[in-house]
């Protein structure tokens, strides 16, 4: 099966560019919901990260305040880091189960797996994909988006984006990009040709 990555920033849209690819029948994993399981009560990592980082992140029902988290690991590189290394192998190997389940199906309904992580480029793990996907939209609607979503100040904004690689970088690993700072319309104009483009490809495979 053809294997895609598909990344971008921060709110730039990955999530629904990856839901109107799975409407194609592409099979989709998001890495970021694996990452929200994997750190549910009851978890090892839920346990490894109130070692690191305290009970004072809990929510009042006991589950991690994603909210609070983030609050330090966006200040805190080396914490940043602490949390990645808690959290990033349980991912690869639920994400590896997975793309492990699809190739297993007798009848496929796709011959395209994608798999969304928001630091594909930075990890180097977009080199396992065929093929690599970049989100793209415009800096200002991005922390217009971001503080739209999340609650933040600009200030909080600029700096969860500033933790991440600037996009006009993570572009120039991708094999297509999808700009999406416009219509609807037009965004999922460019989803049904990057689709039509990775068939073709796999058919010629």
């Amino acid at each position: 099966m053809l294997k895609v990555g598909l990344t971008g920033g921060i709110a730039c849209g990955k999530s629904h560019i990856l839901r109107e690819f799975h409407k194609l029948g592409v099979y989709t994993i998001d890495a970021d919901e694996i990452a929200h399981r994997a750190i549910l009560p009851d978890t090892s990592a839920y346990s490894e990260i109130l070692d690191c980082f305290g009970k004072d992140i809990l929510a009042p029902d006991d589950t991690i305040d994603r909210k609070k988290l983030g609050r330090i690991i966006f200040s805190d590189e080396p914490a940043r880091q602490q949390l990645n290394e808690i959290v990033h192998p349980r991912v690869r190997q639920e994400e590896a189960r997975l793309t492990s389940d699809f190739e297993a199906e007798e009848e496929p309904r796709s011959p395209i797996i994608m798999v969304d992580a928001a630091l594909m480029v930075e990890t180097g793990s977009y080199r396992k994909y065929d093929f690599l996907i970049v989100v793209y939209c415009h800096p200002r609607i991005q922390l217009r988006r971001l503080m739209s979503r999340e609650g933040f100040s600009e200030e909080q904004a600029m700096q969860r984006i500033g933790s991440q690689m600037p996009l006009m970088d993570k572009i120039r690993y991708a094999d297509y990009i999808i700009e999406n700072s416009s219509r609807l319309s037009e965004t999922h104009d460019q989803v049904k040709h990057v689709f039509t483009e990775l068939v073709i490809h796999w058919e010629d495979r």
